[in-house]
């Protein structure tokens, strides 16, 4: 029975009046505010802890390897030491390691950095898999509710509620399914009461 006729059966008056807006307050997030810029729009991914890389320096067999950001945000290099990666981009981190290489290591280093393991995102609430999973390039929240299963069947399927994970507040937002998910992204699907 869908919420009009709920509201049909009720008959009409004040009663059928509140009954009205007690259903639209159980909504499951509707008192959240909505995402007003998709993340789909970040067009470099930022590193952080748990990323895990691969150093290539050309030329230079010695120095290149696979390295993980550690949980304060560096990657150990040999002979350079500690580079902070956290919240840069790959491209970032390729100058970066490049300037450190050229000061007395190495002449006109040649560096390329790619991510071979993102950090995971997280899916909650009502889906048939909830928990911690590998984040894909490109996924919207759709596609995250696909690799958790599926939706129940007390999901509300035409929107999530998102955490960012690189919002400092934390806060939750309502966003619709065709947003991006982002690494460290916490998304959770809300249950429908009708």
């Amino acid at each position: 029975m869908n919420r009009r006729q709920v509201i049909r059966a009720l008959g009409q008056g004040a009663g059928v009046a509140a009954l009205a807006v007690a259903m639209t307050g159980c909504a499951g997030g509707s008192d959240v505010p909505m995402e007003t810029a998709d993340v789909g729009q970040i067009t470099d991914y930022n590193l952080g802890p748990g990323d895990a890389l691969r150093v290539i320096v050309f030329g230079e067999e010695q120095l290149s390897g696979e390295f993980r950001v550690d949980g304060a945000g560096k990657v150990a290099m040999p002979l350079i030491g500690e580079v902070a990666a956290q919240g840069r981009s790959t491209r970032d981190l390729e100058k970066e390691i490049a300037t450190r290489l050229s000061s007395g290591y190495v002449r006109d280093p040649k560096v390329s950095v790619e991510v071979l393991n993102h950090r995971p995102f997280f899916i909650l609430g009502e889906v048939r898999n909830p928990g911690q999973y590998q984040y894909v390039n490109g996924m919207t929240a759709l596609s995250a509710v696909a690799m958790a299963g599926g939706y129940t069947y007390r999901a509300k399927e035409d929107y999530v509620l998102i955490t960012r994970g690189n919002d400092p507040k934390k806060q939750t937002r309502r966003a619709p399914i065709t947003t991006t998910v982002m690494p460290d992204d916490v998304v959770r699907v809300p249950e429908r009461y009708f």
